[in-house]
């Protein structure tokens, strides 16, 4: 069982800094990047897509907007207990230079939100997104680590019953879980307080859909300093989209942790930014 917690705490893989200090320190660095990215682009934050107090997302638009633009957007990691919208805007300085917004997008964190919930608010997001804006044309999604998730979960969506069809073009699920079973006896779960059908129904691998004529390009990425349990699950993940006909890249950094794998999404030159 320690191990089992040992390999679910991606904080313990980093060769960078020790487990304490990495996380203040990717909280500084988010922090820092999105003040930045409020300070240079156009912004609108904190816009309500629905009643809950946890459902709000920020915009950052593109420094010259043509008529139509692409929209990244971004849902934040945490284990679905912490961290929030409001210090995710920080990829967002590279693509508005480059004619594309970024959404990042609040949803209830647990002991609040349940799991459910969660993913249907996420869902409810990009309804809201096409609805209310459509000179967005294009989207594309991007989660990091519990934001990778949600980011799977939504493809996995049944879109009849929302009566809109978001035109997902391509998702960036980086460094993700997609499979809860094994957290269900970690620290992970005391907050989430999943049973084990809650985690079932909420596993990304178990939901694969047949890919769509039109489906997206789904990559996902994965820290070379992931823990094995992590970097298993990205290949299991991405095996079993392959195996439903989607169109895969998996993409193995090299040199970077759980954390600085997304951090650096603020670097123009960076790998992932460039993809």
């Amino acid at each position: 069982l320690q191990a089992l917690e040992d390999h679910y705490s991606p904080s313990r893989w980093s060769p960078r800094l020790d487990r304490d200090t990495i996380i203040d320190a990717h909280l500084a660095v988010t922090a820092a990047g999105t003040e930045r990215a409020r300070a240079s682009a156009q912004t609108l934050l904190h816009v309500p897509y629905g009643n809950g107090d946890g459902e709000r997302l920020d915009i950052y638009f593109p420094t010259d907007p043509s008529e139509t633009f692409p929209a990244l957007v971004y849902i934040h990691g945490g284990y679905w207990q912490c961290l929030s919208k409001d210090d995710s805007g920080f990829a967002a300085p590279p693509l508005v230079s480059q004619g594309v917004a970024l959404v990042a997008v609040g949803y209830d964190i647990a002991p609040k939100g349940h799991m459910d919930t969660m993913v249907l608010q996420v869902r409810r997001s990009l309804v809201f997104l096409v609805e209310r804006y459509p000179r967005i044309r294009g989207i594309y999604l991007c989660g990091h680590s519990a934001g990778a998730h949600l980011a799977a979960m939504v493809l996995s969506t049944d879109w009849t019953e929302f009566q809109v069809v978001p035109d997902i073009k391509g998702a960036v699920l980086v460094s993700g879980l997609y499979d809860l079973e094994p957290i269900l006896h970690t620290y992970v779960n005391d907050a989430l307080n999943m049973s084990r059908e809650v985690a079932q129904r909420n596993s990304p691998v178990r939901r694969v859909t047949p890919a769509e004529p039109a489906a997206c390009e789904v990559l996902v990425a994965v820290a070379q300093h992931d823990s094995p349990e992590f970097r298993r699950q990205s290949q299991e993940y991405g095996q079993a989209l392959r195996a439903a006909g989607w169109s895969v890249s998996l993409l193995d950094l090299a040199g970077v942790d759980h954390f600085d794998i997304i951090e650096r999404l603020s670097e123009d030159s960076y790998v992932l930014t460039q993809v």
